[in-house]
């Protein structure tokens, strides 16, 4: 009963009601459960997920070019976008897995869920067909996409950063190394930001020297955010 409850109110939330309910079933079910699993469903979804956004991006932002474009869908199909969902579909709790799966917690791994999320949506393509698997995504992704700065979304610190400056006239930030830490295998960075004619010093920490730039970049970033606000 539960189940069925829960299936229901998974179909209320992706807005499509299976007429076909073992293919919902598939949907969910993970290979350590048992053999038919959603593994081909997910590849067609995968599939179908890429179409959509990229057919929806390319509608809503006409004077975007190729490479934002690509930038832009990338980011929006990727693995943390669809755990998202599948935690606000609540999927975790639909999903049958096998015993070894459910002790290690695979009902919150990541992979599981991003991958249930596009078998579903692979699920209703084959159900309804190319336009009802449309309507699911853009059900999942348009609320979401309102909330999102398309502007800067997939970009790193330092290149918001460096086009906040350049949109500014504004020279470059001066990034440098002011302290290593550990033995070579195991160093750990301190890198400062210095952009002088905003009166701006930062420092960022990582285990590489590229990540602890992004560090710094992101707190200076941030602090002009701060600034302006």
């Amino acid at each position: 009963m539960r189940a069925n409850k829960g299936s229901a109110e998974l179909c209320r939330q992706l807005g499509y009601v299976f007429k076909q309910p073992q293919l919902l079933q598939r949907a969910l079910t993970h290979r350590s459960y048992a053999p038919d699993h959603y593994e081909r469903l997910e590849f067609l979804g995968d599939s179908i997920l890429g179409c959509v956004i990229a057919k929806y991006l390319y509608s809503e932002f006409p004077d975007l070019s190729e490479g934002d474009l690509s930038r832009l869908r990338s980011n929006l199909v990727k693995e943390s976008t669809l755990v998202l969902f599948a935690q606000q579909l609540d999927l975790g709790s639909l999903l049958k897995l096998g015993e070894g799966e459910l002790k290690s917690g695979g009902f919150r791994r990541p992979s599981i869920l991003a991958d249930a999320v596009e078998a579903l949506l692979g699920a209703i393509f084959l159900d309804g067909g190319f336009i009802a698997a449309e309507a699911a995504v853009l059900n999942l992704f348009v609320p979401y996409l309102a909330k999102v700065d398309m502007k800067t979304l997939g970009k790193d610190a330092k290149t918001l950063l460096q086009e906040y400056l350049q949109g500014r006239r504004l020279p470059l930030p001066c990034y440098s190394v002011i302290d290593t830490l550990g033995v070579a295998h195991e160093q750990l960075f301190q890198v400062e930001c210095v952009i002088p004619l905003l009166k701006i010093t930062t420092r960022g920490k990582g285990t590489s020297r590229r990540n602890a730039e992004q560090q710094a970049a992101l707190a200076a970033y941030q602090l002009i955010g701060n600034k302006n606000d």
